[in-house]
């Protein structure tokens, strides 16, 4: 869609104030040019002069001041001087109506752009986001948007314009069709003129667009990261850097300012130069009648006076929608639905499973252009009410697997059923409400706890929360918070420890009380006791639901149904735990190395905590000893049999503290303390 096109139809989309603006435009045109009209009738009539005059006039004056014949004289100029300023008085208001009623079909235009920006990406499918930066969708919603609205309103004012210029073309054509063809060759160059800076305004345009995106997408990045960049310490780095786009964003903005002052001047001093040669041309062309012709001439040349500007506003106009056509261009593509993944919803609303979930030879690639699949002849069942873990290593399509049952995205083959009927039949938001996902990637609101563990669960109140958040093992550290479940948590959760944040995320999982479970990584990021405890309350949790479960540690999921071993985007094995370690497969083979590697962990773990006890029984064996010796050295002794005592103990603390010491040094070696 070409920009033209796309403001007239936004334009539309307030077809009231759209309307009233180009009629109250129009309306001031007319006042305008009958204020101008009347001028010069009202200073012969001053002057005495009229009636030598009026016969010489066009029939369009004489028939503006056929209302005064009938007034005597005493009363003609004061009528007419009323009518004058009244036209004048109505100009100016309709000038200043049509500026308010612009102002509000911007912002209504702005505002109407932005509900259709936010509908796209709260519709378009996530593979969207994917390829599309948000600073870009940022700059897009905002500057970009703005840009667009400020367009729309000088659309506005280049019909009103463009009509106040016909207008006006009429009424100089009747006073005289000659200086009329005239002024339209001599103005006509003057539009050629502007042309040269109108072709400069959309360059300009286009460099100031692209240097906005690269600035708001540097801003958002370096927000995301400033915990990298203050770990690295490269604070000067990316400040030189954002020094350079702003630098180089205000270069092109002034530039874009400079092209667009410098075209009023052109149009005032072409202006004056074209009503010299205009008054040049009426002196050849009425050579013989000039004297008779004055007040003609005077009043063609007023009505033109008042026609220059509107000509020069239209070249500012044409300059400023050249500037903002590539901000046009940009929101168009932005809402244009038909070059954008949208999913198509089915109707039937989804309650609870009564059967399962079933993957029939299911392909899927990410985007259209990736020839790669990530998951390849998936043929998987999962029985209501029980769990089913998905292993494998990294990139093996665990997660990806999990996203299409929440429909994320659709297969490029096979399909995937709810119940023997297929997803896409179902309406998504019913599924999406039936569901609690907990992924390894928790995401939390710059708000409170309470409002972050019932979002999405209007139902929800502080109780169960509560309830919730004791299940999850998160009561404990959310009534040290300074203000409970009140407390503001920061952006992204910023204030609480990863572990704090995957805690939370499983309450609102908890509190949903869904029919099909999700935990991607669930337990990753907590800690050896919190993940028993948290485990403990997601058993509770998955009694009963279907629940898909992606682990790497797989002493997690050794009692789950069912076990999904994933390798390269196919299934390897399907089984419970015992019958694939009796298959001695591939899950048998990762269960052995990660087996080994908790042996490794726990062995480590026993001599860390071997040296910490040791190191305390050192510390309880010196001390008495080094407390013997002072009394020895200080010879603060009653008697001998005292001395020999404290003598006696001092030797046994030593033997004991070698003792502590040798085992001590077993340990570091390796070797049990009884080797």
């Amino acid at each position: 869609m070409s920009p033209n096109k796309l403001l007239l139809k936004v334009a539309l989309q307030s077809p009231y104030l759209f309307v009233g603006t180009v009629l109250l435009g129009f309306s001031g045109a007319v006042f305008n040019s009958v204020s101008v009209t009347l001028i010069v009738p009202l200073v012969l009539s001053i002057l005495g002069q009229e009636t030598s005059v009026m016969g010489g006039m066009p029939p369009v004056i004489q028939q503006a001041m056929g209302f005064a014949d009938n007034i005597s004289g005493e009363y003609r100029i004061a009528i007419l001087t009323l009518v004058v300023f009244l036209a004048i008085a109505l100009k100016n208001f309709s000038g200043y109506a049509s500026a308010l009623v612009g102002k509000a079909l911007g912002q209504s235009v702005a505002r109407t752009l932005r509900y259709d920006g936010v509908s796209v990406f709260l519709n378009v499918d996530i593979d969207f986001f994917s390829k599309n930066k948000i600073g870009d969708i940022m700059n897009k919603m905002n500057s970009e948007i703005a840009r667009t609205a400020t367009a729309i309103s000088s659309f506005s004012q280049l019909i009103v314009s463009a009509i106040t210029i016909l207008f006006f073309i009429a009424i100089l054509t009747s006073i005289s069709w000659q200086l009329t063809l005239t002024s339209t060759v001599v103005l006509g160059l003057v539009v050629s003129i502007n042309q040269v800076f109108i072709k400069r305004a959309k360059k300009f345009g286009q460099q100031l667009t692209s240097d906005a995106r690269a600035l708001t997408n540097k801003l958002i990045e370096t927000l995301y990261g400033i915990s990298l960049i203050r770990t690295v310490a490269t604070e000067d780095l990316e400040f030189d850097r954002l020094k350079d786009l702003i630098y180089a964003r205000e270069r092109s903005e002034f530039k874009s300012e400079a092209n667009s002052a410098i075209i009023s001047p052109i149009n005032e001093t072409a202006g004056i130069m074209a009503l010299l040669l205009i008054v040049l041309a009426a002196r050849y062309l009425f050579v013989e009648q000039i004297e008779a012709l004055s007040a003609v001439l005077l009043t063609y040349l007023l009505l033109l006076f008042r026609l220059l500007p509107v000509v020069g506003n239209i070249n500012n106009i044409r300059s400023g929608l050249s500037n903002k056509s590539a901000s046009v261009l940009v929101v168009s593509e932005y809402l244009d639905r038909s070059n954008k993944p949208f999913m198509k919803n089915g109707a039937i609303p989804f309650e609870k499973l009564t059967k399962g979930i079933e993957f029939k030879s299911v392909d899927f690639r990410y985007g259209s252009g990736n020839q790669e699949l990530a998951l390849r002849n998936i043929d998987l069942w999962i029985p209501r009410g029980k769990t089913v873990a998905l292993v494998g290593s990294s990139g093996a399509g665990k997660s990806t697997l999990a996203d299409l049952i929440p429909r994320f995205y659709d297969p490029c083959g096979g399909q995937i059923k709810f119940d023997d009927e297929d997803l896409r039949s179902y309406d998504m938001k019913t599924v999406r409400r039936r569901m609690g996902i907990v992924s390894q990637d928790t995401f939390l609101f710059n708000n409170s706890v309470l409002y972050n563990l019932t979002y999405g669960c209007e139902w929800a109140g502080e109780a169960e929360a509560v309830d919730a958040a004791k299940r999850a093992n998160a009561y404990e550290f959310i009534m040290n918070l300074p203000q409970g479940f009140d407390t503001e948590i920061g952006d992204r959760g910023v204030m609480l420890s990863g572990g704090q944040r995957q805690r939370l995320a499983i309450a609102r999982a908890i509190i949903r009380d869904p029919e099909i479970l999700i935990l991607d990584e669930a337990t990753s990021a907590l800690d050896t006791l919190s993940e028993r405890l948290v485990q403990e309350a997601i058993e509770e949790l998955c009694h009963d639901r279907t629940t898909i479960v992606i682990a790497h540690r797989l002493s997690t999921i050794r009692n789950a149904d069912q076990i999904v071993v994933m390798e390269r985007g196919a299934i390897m094995e399907v089984g419970s735990h015992t019958s694939l370690l009796e298959q001695e497969g591939y899950y048998s083979t990762l269960y052995q190395a990660q087996f080994a590697q908790d042996n490794e962990d726990a062995i480590q773990q026993a001599r860390q905590e071997t040296l910490i006890n040791t190191s305390y029984e050192v510390r309880t064996r010196l001390n008495p000893m080094i407390g013997f010796l002072n009394l020895l050295v200080d010879d603060i002794v009653d008697s001998p049999e005292e001395r020999q005592e404290l003598t006696q103990e001092a030797y046994e603390s030593a033997v004991r503290l070698l003792k502590t010491l040798q085992f001590l040094e077993s340990s570091a070696r390796g070797e049990s303390p009884d080797e």
